[in-house]
């Protein structure tokens, strides 16, 4: 069975976020969120997942279940819409999205107690470790 996700994290470090955020984020709001230190909580009902990130700048939420894709709407962080796919790749839960930006998706993973964020579009990665609460 794959790892459960579940749970409240804290950003302990976030690696190239400024080099991401610069692909399609407006200049005040990547000015803004590279200073951020958000918060996320992962709820996990067997396929089925919730994952809240929450910041003093805004708030952002998805629900996806592993394996159907859905259509994500990113208002307010870097206005796209996309179509996502969630996989598990063994332990690893990734996320291909498919839209304006090509090779664009994340994996999420837990080593010990911390909750690992890959991020990457266009040849750009950001990776963030989170502690959990």
């Amino acid at each position: 069975m794959p790892t459960d996700l579940s749970g409240t994290w804290n950003l302990l470090s976030s690696d190239n976020f400024e080099g991401y955020t610069a692909l399609g984020i407006d200049f005040a709001t990547h000015t803004i969120a590279k200073l951020l230190k958000p918060q996320k909580v992962n709820e996990q009902n067997g396929a089925s997942f919730t994952i809240y990130t929450y910041s003093s700048l805004r708030d952002y939420f998805v629900q996806c279940k592993v394996g159907e894709e859905f259509e994500e709407d990113n208002k307010g962080l870097d206005n796209r819409k996309c179509k996502s796919l969630v996989t598990w790749d063994n332990e690893t839960l990734a996320c291909v999205q498919k839209g304006e930006k090509k090779n664009r998706g994340c994996h999420h993973w837990i080593e010990g107690e911390r909750l690992h964020l890959e991020m990457f579009c266009a040849g750009q990665v950001c990776k963030q470790t989170f502690q959990r609460a």
